[in-house]
């Protein structure tokens, strides 16, 4: 039986023309993430599956590609459940490899701490566009730092880096997980179905109001309370500003809205409106959501009109460190979605700028090898002076080899025959 030439499923190969564009944009990320004083750190890709099945990862703990024991530590016979032969999982994200890291670490490092992590994740995931089962996240993260300077500074680091790959025009869409537990709370819905409640608002972009309302009252919600919630968001469906957002909330909840969280959000927005350098507007999404159930503040998403779905996005986690050492430190983080900026980009015919001029030599097969290494100083001469050259053996159909190497971006061919 033949082996398969393809990859494992949700998985996939990467072609030089991609790979180029990808360590150019890492190159971008990591270039203007230092500018912004982030350090870059790297964590292994396997953790223990204790970390990582801490009720923390929201639904991407069902995802984990779990490790079985190797060696004598596997007794598969002896299993009755499955944390008998398994120790380890693949990461699912870079959040929880931080967290560990940095209690392991905190003596060692500044405070606050400003980590950039760029790595493969793994998720069991269903594939589609832009979705792997093995893919690219980049991440910063401010450890200790516990005022808003923290997200202010996030926001700002990813929108600049965002620009300067050209995107233009996009959103930063901006919530506090204590809004959505104040107008839950005010609608009259008890705590401990938060959770619950907050799994159905999510799904408010693709069902719309009406669509929540519907499954807010299959769960047994009360109509009174379900109208009131969705009251909420209605009245705010034209209010987009932060400002005016929030301060409408605000007026509206109460007691049940702490004016600290208010004027917080109030604060972010105007240090990023006045300071941002790309072209991108600052909403606030009260139905926004996110999955992780280890966010205690701020969450923030990015929304790129090209692609119609989430690119990124964080938060603050505060109480997360807490669960490695008991002693909580603030901590807030900011993701890019890598894989769909390339896709986008590679469906843009994205080109980079100011890439060295690339020269194929084209060597005859028949060329003196004794003459090979005048060959050679030429290429070394040009490299020296910033070309990009490729040295190669000419091959029978010449045309279809010049073609080739153009779709490779080499503009200039220099051919050598024997004489």
């Amino acid at each position: 039986m033949a082996l398969s030439k393809k990859p494992v499923n949700g998985m996939k190969d990467i072609l030089p023309r991609e790979m180029e564009i990808r360590d150019y944009v890492t190159g971008v990320i990591k270039d203007t993430y230092r500018s912004f004083g982030f350090t870059p750190i790297e964590t292994p890709c396997m953790e223990n599956i204790a970390n990582l099945s801490n009720k923390q990862g929201g639904e991407n703990e069902k995802l984990i590609f779990k490790v079985l024991k190797r060696g004598e530590k596997l007794k598969l016979a002896e299993a009755k459940e499955e944390m008998d032969v398994v120790d380890f999982g693949m990461r699912y994200d870079l959040t929880v490899p931080l967290c560990r890291f940095y209690s392991n670490h905190a003596n060692d490092l500044p405070t606050p701490f400003k980590a950039l992590q760029i790595g493969n994740v793994w998720r069991a995931d269903r594939p589609q566009r832009g979705r792997y089962r093995q893919f690219t996240q980049c991440d910063i993260d401010i450890l200790g730092e516990p005022t808003n300077l923290a997200e202010i500074e996030l926001i700002l680091a990813t929108t600049t880096t965002l620009g300067r790959l050209g995107f233009k025009k996009f959103e930063i869409r901006i919530n506090e997980r204590r809004i959505l537990k104040a107008m839950a709370a005010y609608s009259g819905f008890a705590a401990e179905d938060y959770d619950n409640i907050f799994i159905t608002l999510d799904k408010m972009d693709k069902i719309g109001l009406e669509g929540v309302s519907a499954e807010l009252k299959e769960d047994g919600y009360s109509e009174e309370s379900v109208e009131k919630y969705l009251g909420l968001f209605a009245s705010l469906s034209d209010k987009k500003d932060v400002a005016e957002g929030v301060s409408y909330l605000a007026d509206t909840l109460g007691e049940y809205l702490e004016t600290e969280v208010a004027d917080s959000m109030k604060e972010i927005a105007a240090a990023v409106n006045a300071a941002k350098e790309a072209d991108f507007e600052l909403v606030f999404d009260p139905t926004l959501v996110r999955g992780m159930s280890y966010y205690t503040g701020t969450i923030f998403e990015i929304a790129i009109p090209e692609f119609g779905g989430s690119c990124g996005g964080g938060g603050r986690y505060d109480e997360m460190i807490g669960k490695f050492t008991g002693q909580n430190v603030p901590a807030c983080g900011f993701s890019i979605g890598f894989e769909r900026i390339i896709l986008l980009l590679m469906e843009q015919g994205f080109t980079i700028p100011e890439s060295p001029k690339r020269v194929a030599y084209l060597v005859d097969k028949k060329y003196p090898a004794d003459k090979l290494v005048d060959v050679m100083a030429q290429a070394k001469e040009a490299r020296a002076n910033g070309q990009q050259v490729l040295v190669v053996r000419m091959n029978k159909n010449k045309k279809f080899q010049k073609e080739q190497l153009e779709k490779e971006g080499y503009e200039e061919f220099v051919e050598f025959f024997a004489r």
